[in-house]
């Protein structure tokens, strides 16, 4: 009998080849509402993050190495957020919630690489802000348009093999516990949560990646404004201060709102994870922050302003 009935077992493990994205369908009259939002929310962040792509590249003004890694940081943001919320917008469209073991790694996948892109592009971005405010005489040598395009190439291309590895390591687990993921897209918590067997090691796995492509980056986040904040009021004009904080202030709390929820998904124990915070800590970092970012760039700088005036009100 307990043969048979582990054999019984090892054949579950073997036909899971769907999953259920479980989502927001605990809020059944609201379901309407949520699409509603979620498809507002994905053009505001298409519409913004286009018309910055689109005047960092037109707008002779802006042809400088920071609206390079902002027009960068852009495109990242439409591919980002294209992961998950189109997704999303059909499971609800079509009530129809279930997704393919191969698709849901994929999408893991591609999250994972954008979010590590997300995580290096914003290093790269402070150390600009670091070497435009700290070193300006040597600014334009240092950041030539080939050392741009090679930390741009370096911010997408870095975080893909080691990616693919743990998406990999991931999905070589056996799924038993069920077939019903807890949340709106396939993130690592609630997929290992239906795992079967001790996860541990896959959990530690987890760790030593978040801190190579996300809490190395942050530390020389905060490397980079350290020396920022020491400098600017050193500046020699009101002027230039007032600018140079106006900047910085925009790209830290950018940084805050990604990093700081992110690192607190990935970094808590398996055991401390809930659907109901993981959902809401995910809208930060997969949501609020990407429909944000265009607004938080463009109303705190004044050059962005002047482009979009000179695009929308040419004379």
């Amino acid at each position: 009998m307990v043969k048979h009935e582990g054999l019984n077992a090892i054949e579950n493990v073997s036909t899971v080849m769907q999953f259920v994205l479980i989502g927001f369908s605990d809020l059944p009259n609201l379901q309407g509402f949520i699409f509603a939002v979620f498809s507002a929310v994905y053009i505001i962040i298409l519409t913004g993050n286009l018309l910055i792509i689109v005047i960092t590249s037109m707008d002779p003004a802006l042809q400088k190495p920071m609206y390079f890694f902002l027009a960068n940081f852009s495109s990242l943001e439409i591919c980002y957020v294209s992961v998950t919320v189109p997704r999303i917008l059909f499971n609800i469209e079509m009530q129809d919630r279930s997704i393919s073991v191969t698709s849901c790694a994929t999408q893991l996948c591609f999250f994972l690489i954008f979010g590590t892109t997300e995580c290096v592009l914003l290093a790269v971005m402070s150390y600009d802000r670091y070497v435009a405010i700290c070193n300006p005489l040597h600014y334009i040598l240092i950041m030539n348009p080939t050392k741009c395009t090679q930390l741009a190439v370096g911010s997408w291309l870095g975080g893909i093999p080691i990616q693919i590895g743990q998406t990999c390591q991931i999905f070589s687990l056996h799924f038993c516990n069920s077939n019903e993921i807890e949340h709106f897209f396939c993130d690592i918590p609630p997929i290992l949560k239906l795992a079967c067997g001790d996860t541990s090691v896959h959990e530690l796995s987890v760790y030593v990646v978040v801190v190579v492509v996300a809490t190395l980056p942050f530390i020389l986040v905060l490397t980079s404004y350290s020396k920022i904040i020491a400098t600017i009021p050193r500046l020699p004009t009101a002027k230039g201060r007032a600018k140079a904080f106006s900047t910085c202030s925009s790209h830290l709390l950018v940084v805050v709102l990604f990093y700081g929820s992110a690192t607190v998904t990935y970094l808590r124990p398996k055991s401390m994870h809930s659907p109901g915070t993981d959902k809401l800590l995910s809208l930060f970092y997969t949501i609020v922050t990407p429909m944000f970012n265009p607004l938080i760039y463009s109303l705190r700088n004044k050059e962005v302003i002047a482009a979009l005036k000179r695009l929308f009100f040419k004379e």
